[in-house]
């Protein structure tokens, strides 16, 4: 008998339909939670595990192919320019979709279930004090291993530019440093191919911790803002990034096929991180040289979040509407301009877009006790945000390596573009 084989994808998405099912089954039980949590919680830990040690290694090997100061530089310039712009139309589309579709308006808020959002709020209380010029000075770090132990991604990536940088100067006295750090980062992604094996397990209790708590019943009531996210979003990757990936040309459906493993285990897990260092490597093998790839992406999940960025604009007007707020045109704008510096400015902590709703929200006159009403179902719409996410930081790598005349894809696709 032939041997079945399963890819990944198809291993991991077993897992989400078989935890979904899980999950419905045992709506309720705390048992059930019990048992599967630990799964996935192991699984994030590993995840968590290994990106620190790979973002480090690949960017000083990466910057120290570079060597020059400069280049770096405009590659920021670059990558700053690009996330701005398309941040910008993503808050944009979210807006548009929000006055159109009007999904909150006629909701009945003695039907919802409110939920418990202190822990925002408490973030959002310590993250206030810090302005979007005190975010820039904090990437400087004092301490680099510190910023290691906390995970703290973009001085991660300031101060590996800076090594990288400084590795280079030496020349031949910095050979030996850097063999060790390209040894290092083939090492870790051996250990992520190790670590993906597991994947499908994690995938499986996470979704099903999910389910199961919240239950297939809770989508009901707000059902209208779910299908409008989920429907703008898809609008949003097949439409907006699809031009621009027409626009660089490169095909949207080709970067998701070539994704379809990284996307199903970022919507399972709802977690960006995941999917991290399988993302750079996939992007270098696409054709982005190495560089771009372990700069772009890591820099992208702080200032690139397409998804996230979508869904605030869309949900303040959720909100508003549902308190039968009317919000004007200028107001809107200035809506938009907020999530602009918002959403960079607190990027990285723990529930950014409700931390970031909780600090724009009353900016315009919305009433943050709104977000108790949709927090219940945000695990959901977190799921569908993070895949837009992934698929923009990838595209982001693609855009800023035509722009730097630099994109190399494989010579059978070379191939199949001349036929």
């Amino acid at each position: 008998m032939k041997k079945i084989k399963l890819s990944l994808a198809s291993q991991i998405f077993i897992g989400l339909i078989l935890g979904i099912i899980v999950g419905a089954i045992f709506y309720g039980s705390v048992t059930a939670q019990s048992y599967l949590q630990p799964l996935g919680d192991i699984f994030l830990r590993l995840i968590k595990m290994i990106v620190v040690p790979i973002v480090f290694s690949s960017i000083v090997v990466a910057i120290a192919g570079v060597g020059d100061l400069k280049s770096v530089g405009k590659l920021g310039g670059k990558s700053l320019f690009y996330f701005i712009v398309v941040t910008m139309i993503a808050i944009v589309v979210g807006l548009v979709s929000a006055n159109i579709f009007q999904p909150g308006a006629g909701l009945n808020m003695n039907e919802l279930e409110q939920s418990d959002i202190s822990s925002y709020v408490k973030t959002t209380e310590s993250e206030e004090g810090k302005s979007f010029i005190e975010t820039i000075v904090h990437i400087v770090p004092s301490n680099p291993f510190q910023a290691m132990v906390e995970g703290d991604m973009l001085a991660i990536i300031f101060f590996s530019v800076m090594f990288g940088i400084g590795i280079a100067a030496i020349g031949e006295k910095g050979k030996p440093v850097l063999q060790f750090f390209q040894g290092a980062a083939n090492a870790m992604f051996y250990v992520t191919n190790v670590i993906m094996k597991f994947a499908p397990i994690g995938v499986f209790a996470l979704i099903g911790v999910t389910i199961s708590k919240f239950g297939l019943a809770s989508l009901i009531p707000l059902g209208k803002l779910v299908i409008t996210v989920y429907g703008t979003m898809i609008f949003f990757v097949i439409v907006i990034l699809g031009l621009i990936a027409k626009f660089v040309g490169y095909s949207i459906f080709k970067l998701i096929k070539n994704l379809k493993e990284e996307l199903i285990l970022a919507f399972s897990t709802a977690s960006s991180e995941t999917v991290l260092p399988r993302i750079m490597d996939k992007m270098e093998t696409a054709g982005c040289p190495k560089h771009v790839a372990t700069f772009v992406i890591p820099t992208g999940y702080s200032f690139n979040l397409d998804g996230s960025t979508l869904y605030q604009a869309l949900a303040a007007l959720f909100i508003a509407q549902m308190y039968g707020i009317e919000i004007s045109v200028m107001e809107q704008i200035t809506l938009m301009l907020v999530l602009m510096v918002t959403s960079k400015g607190i990027a990285g902590v723990p529930g950014v877009s409700f931390v970031v709703l909780l600090a724009t929200l009353g900016t315009v006159g919305i009433p943050l006790e709104g977000l108790a009403f949709i927090a219940g179902i945000d695990r959901i719409l977190d799921m569908g945000r993070t895949a837009v996410n992934v698929v923009g930081n990838a595209l982001a790598a693609i855009v800023i390596s035509k722009w730097e005349g630099n994109f190399n894809p494989p010579v059978e696709d070379q191939v199949q573009k001349a036929s």
